[in-house]
């Protein structure tokens, strides 16, 4: 009997189904907008906003997008974990611009760690960079998004919606962020503030694809039940969608953009192989921190 190999379907730009201008006079404020997932948010709010200037935070991103698309981007130096440095951030932004109408809390650290070999550390570090870094950002920007009766993205992860080997510090880092995301969507709601999380699955072309992943080609299709690995224009679709007036009665959710994966209930690494004697999976772990 021949082995059944899955189809690997290419990724699909719908993009185009959004309807362009839809962000006219609006302002974002990223964190994490560097590289990766969070610049591609940002590009696909970018895309949709003409006439527009908005923030990013590096200055090669920001200069790469104001050409693409020929808005202005701003870049801002800044640390999440200092709340001094983001308020400047924020102060900087509103100089420029006046206003600030969607925030996405995309700062993220993440490695791959057993509890045995993981520093406390190593997981203190990760908690600052993304929960207390969302929090900060929250702080930063509340009073600005209740007068424009804003939105916020949080980017989480779908880690923690079961218990996965060598990533105790994402998982519950990204919990937390969840968790604070309801929270913020309950309090501020009678403020006119939305507040939503995005959960990426596995995103080719991403530092934790590349750094974090042991799959590699059509073993996705095998791993995916959509039958490929996703793309950043997966996350961006989500992005412009939950941004715009077609969610407005959408706020407290998360939403998973991981073509179900989350439902397979399967570990990367070998189990219990990888728990019981790390050093014997040590070749399958591209890189770490």
């Amino acid at each position: 009997m021949s082995k059944k190999t899955a189809q690997v379907l290419p990724a699909v730009d719908s993009t185009a189904v959004f309807k362009e201008n839809i962000f006219n006079g609006k302002v974002l404020f990223c964190t994490g907008g560097g590289s990766g997932i969070c610049k591609g948010m940002t590009e696909a709010v970018v895309c949709r906003t003409p006439n527009e200037e908005r923030l990013d935070r590096l200055t090669a991103s920001a200069e790469e997008l104001s050409v693409a698309t020929g808005k202005i981007c701003l870049a801002v130096q800044g640390d999440v974990r200092y709340p001094a440095q983001l308020r400047e951030a924020v102060a900087q932004t509103i100089k420029k611009f006046g206003r600030i109408d969607f925030v996405i809390c995309g700062a993220a650290g993440n490695f791959l760690a057993p509890i045995s070999g993981l520093s406390e550390n190593g997981f203190r570090t990760v908690i600052e960079i993304d929960t207390l870094g969302t929090y900060n950002t929250i702080k930063a920007t509340i009073e600005h998004l209740r007068a424009t009766k804003g939105s916020y993205i949080m980017v989480s992860a779908t880690l923690h919606y079961r218990g996965t080997p060598y990533q105790i510090h994402v998982s519950a880092a990204k919990a937390a962020v969840d968790a604070a995301s309801a929270v913020l969507a309950v309090e501020e709601g009678p403020h006119g503030v939305r507040s939503n999380v995005i959960a990426p699955g596995p995103i080719g072309g991403t530092e934790g694809v590349d750094r974090l992943s042991t799959a590699s080609g059509s073993d996705w299709g095998l791993l995916s039940p959509a039958g490929r690995l996703g793309d950043i224009r997966d996350i961006a679709n989500a992005t412009i969608f939950l941004f715009s007036d077609a969610a407005s009665y959408i706020t407290g959710q998360i939403l998973p953009v991981d073509g179900g994966n989350m439902h397979l209930g399967t570990t990367q690494l070998p189990y219990p192989q990888a728990v019981l004697d790390p050093e014997s999976v040590k070749a399958e772990i591209k890189s770490r921190l």
